[in-house]
């Protein structure tokens, strides 16, 4: 016993928290991407044309092939066979490959209409379906390093502080999320639109480097128990018939459900918080990635504290059940059609973060003490496949309700950006301003001129058929020209750039604020977050299945 704690790798502390963030790092990529463009929902609105239902489109593209494919199955049948580092590298890689596409597709200037014919689905644009394909191929990889990087903290810390362990890896991974909520929306507007995915494809690169030193270390760690017997039960071979095993025993099950109607009501609402926070809050879109962004913030140190109390007291049942009725408290106070203050909004993100903490910090460690080691990452893969299915139809539910009750954002936006785009193109062709840069005017001083009349205090959102949109268009256009034909082009190139955008973007808003009625460019009315008590009283039923220790 002796020998095998001076051979095992295992037992430095040093080597298995250095092995632990080296995996989490490899995540903490995709935990960015994963939210990076619900921060821009607006401009993609405003610049690519894009609605709310193409939105919820693309975030349940995440899931469609984990899904309908079984790639989630797969790839736990994979993880078991042909184990961590050879399973994990493969989805760093795959995760890279989804983002280049996505980055691909959004960067893209397809031509106005351009959509693909799906069988069953019908039309769509073909920007909407590239960049949910590759949305969904990040996703396959994405989901198999998450169940990958579970198997590897289990291997590196059973025995030991596994709870803490699994805490810290969340809190890592989830500081991508809190980058992307914080600084996506920002880099849109200081740069352009791709900004946030050209950051996250760096970023992703970065992974795959992580897991690479990862995987140096694990292999160091084989050596060390070589001998051991331990070892070697651990690396037999898996047999599809375990997962009958799997899928036979009951306390698989509770934590199957917990985890769909758990993560059900707290992602999907991420990825619509920031378009919230504007419309419905009145936030500052240069800050409202900041309120949303405060919940990862929490689970930083809250994740691991709650899985610390757990390796000492154990209690997983109570500690998910306080965390369930977090959720449906805040999820309640977030859906009162009077309460518009920005200060409550940002309480209850806190309050959510907390939530947010206790349930996984007891969810993933029970999973190995009803689970054999051999058979984790099947087991692993069909409670996130069970989770994905809850992540593909939410967000498509949540898109079409959104679109369906405000149906005429995304084209008064379009019209704002028209009428922009053709007053620029006018003025600023042929003198030494190449199309990029345009483009990149054009991106800017539309965005802006929406969020500024988003944030005017008198707004009032109405539907298109009370607008005349083309007298609307109209005006702005001769009031952006009017404003252009003062500035004076024999200044710097880039603070003509900046002077036109600003003209662009004060005489835009200008004869929108003036308008008896305001082109409706908010995608949420007073009350809309009704729709997300959807998912909190779903969580009841949650109360019943996690009662066990």
């Amino acid at each position: 016993m002796t020998d095998k704690i001076v051979q095992s790798l295992r037992e430095s502390k040093g080597a298995r928290w250095t092995a632990l963030i080296l995996a989490s790092l490899s995540i903490f990529g995709a935990y960015y991407f994963n939210y990076a463009l619900s921060s821009i929902k607006p401009m993609l609105e405003s610049i690519l044309g894009w609605n709310s239902e193409d939105f919820g489109t693309y975030t349940s593209a995440y899931a469609w092939f984990n899904v309908f494919l079984f790639m989630l199955i797969i790839s736990g049948f994979i993880l078991d066979k042909l184990g961590i580092r050879k399973t994990g590298l493969g989805a760093t890689i795959v995760m890279f490959l989804g983002t280049a596409l996505n980055y691909w597709a959004v960067k893209h200037q397809f031509s106005e209409g351009a959509v693909i014919n799906i069988p069953l689905l019908g039309a769509m644009k073909t920007q909407v379906f590239l960049s949910s394909m590759g949305f969904a191929i990040f996703g396959v990889g994405t989901e198999a390093i998450g169940i990958t990087i579970s198997k590897a903290v289990v291997r590196w810390f059973k025995g030991k502080e596994m709870a803490l362990a699994m805490g810290m890896q969340m809190s890592i991974a989830r500081l991508g999320t809190l980058l992307a909520l914080a600084i996506s929306l920002p880099l849109a507007k200081n740069f352009t639109v791709t900004a946030p995915i050209l950051f996250a494809l760096i970023v992703m690169l970065m992974g795959v480097v992580s897991f690479t030193l990862f995987s140096v270390l694990d292999k160091k760690l084989d050596k060390s128990e070589a001998n051991t017997k331990e070892e070697k039960s651990s690396d037999d071979e898996f047999k599809i018939k375990d997962i009958l095993l799997i899928i036979g025993n009951r306390g698989f099950w509770y934590i199957a459900i917990l985890c769909v109607l758990f993560y059900s009501a707290v992602f999907p609402f991420l990825f619509y918080a920031t378009d919230l926070m504007i419309n419905k809050y009145n936030v500052s879109p240069y800050l409202a990635g900041t309120i949303p962004a405060l919940l990862p913030f929490g689970t930083l140190f809250l994740t691991p504290l709650f899985g610390g109390i757990y390796d000492k007291y154990g209690k997983g049942a109570t500690i998910m059940i306080i965390g369930s009725l977090i959720l449906i408290f805040v999820h309640g106070i977030l859906a009162i059609p009077v309460l518009t203050l920005w200060w409550i909004a940002a309480a209850m993100v806190i309050v959510l973060g907390i939530g947010f903490s206790l349930v996984p910090s007891a969810m993933w460690p029970s999973v190995p003490k009803i689970i054999p080691e051999k058979q984790l990452g099947t087991a692993y893969a069909v409670i996130f496949w069970i989770q994905n299915i809850g992540l593909l139809f939410i967000p498509l539910i949540l898109g079409f309700v959104l679109n369906y009750t405000n149906p005429d954002v995304s084209p008064n936006k379009i019209v704002v950006k028209n009428a922009i785009e053709k007053a620029f193109n006018e003025v600023l062709t042929g003198k030494d301003f190449v199309t990029k840069d345009i483009e990149k005017a054009v991106e800017k001083a539309t965005g802006t001129a929406v969020d500024s009349i988003v944030q005017y205090a008198d707004y009032v959102p109405v539907s298109i058929k009370e607008v005349d949109t083309e007298n609307v268009q109209n005006e702005i256009y001769i009031s952006i020209s009017n404003g252009l034909s003062n500035i004076n082009f024999s200044e710097d190139k880039e603070n003509v750039l900046r002077n036109v955008i600003q003209i662009g973007k004060s005489n835009a808003y200008q004869i929108i604020k003036i308008k008896p009625k305001d082109l409706k460019i908010s995608a949420y009315h007073k009350n809309n977050h009704i729709l997300y008590l959807i998912f909190p009283f779903l969580l009841l039923g949650m109360h019943y299945f996690s009662l066990f220790e």
